[in-house]
């Protein structure tokens, strides 16, 4: 799948594992601002791209065992560490972003931010999964919550949750089991455990703010082009 509107300016890679339906995220990324947009079930070309989407629905070993198959892991590392290219992991592909998981047979993730995944633990009256809208709240109004209120509520459909070893890397928090870290961003490496594709304005403000980070821009600030202040604006 390729979609296109003006080539000179942002290319989104979406990785498609296989084990969702990627039309709901495609549509989004779209509104948001990315000006081509490509599904890709290879890693071929990369470079070509200035944005990388890793949406994830299932198991954690699935993932990753179909990430190994198709030569992601290491093109992820080399677009990271090498070219700066901005990566968002949704929801699994959060989870997927850190060095490994206790669902399931242990198996290692892509190591892009360190910490581990680990079984929700609900609180009275809480079920898991944890399915519906719920709070999120931001450490700071800068990178990818940049315009957006605190106690915004987004979509979740999820029963582990992801801790990131350093405190720093947690950017966002959610009511529930306590209190679980609901976003990351560790350099130019971001993750959601929401969403932002069924989560109504404040996920296309998430997913815009995505959009307008640039390459080798570690501290999340936007750079936006003339398209997204149209965007924003409207």
């Amino acid at each position: 799948m390729t979609t296109s509107r003006d080539p000179r300016g942002t290319r989104v890679a979406v990785i498609d594992l296989g084990v969702n339906n990627l039309a709901s995220i495609c549509r989004r990324l779209e509104d948001a601002g990315a000006s081509s947009l490509e599904v890709l079930k290879q890693p071929d070309q990369l470079e070509r791209f200035s944005h990388i989407v890793l949406p994830g629905v299932g198991a954690f070993a699935t993932a990753m065992r179909v990430m190994h198959d198709r030569g992601w892991p290491a093109a992820l590392r080399e677009a990271s560490s090498t070219t700066g290219t901005p990566l968002l992991g949704i929801c699994l592909g959060m989870q997927l972003l850190g060095d490994r998981s206790e669902e399931g047979v242990p198996v290692e993730g892509l190591g892009l931010v360190p910490g581990e995944t680990v079984r929700m633990t609900p609180e009275s009256g809480e079920r898991v999964p944890h399915v519906g809208w719920n709070e999120v709240t931001a450490t700071e109004h800068a990178g990818l919550f940049d315009g957006i209120a605190d106690g915004a509520d987004f979509y979740f459909v999820h029963s582990f949750v992801f801790q990131p070893t350093d405190p720093a890397a947690a950017v966002a928090h959610t009511p529930y089991g306590g209190m679980f870290v609901s976003s990351v961003q560790h350099g130019n490496v971001y993750g959601m455990q929401f969403h932002p594709e069924k989560s109504s304005a404040a996920g296309l403000r998430v997913l815009s703010n995505f959009i307008a980070v640039r390459a080798n821009d570690a501290q999340g600030t936007s750079h936006p082009d003339a398209s997204l202040e149209r965007l924003r604006a409207g």
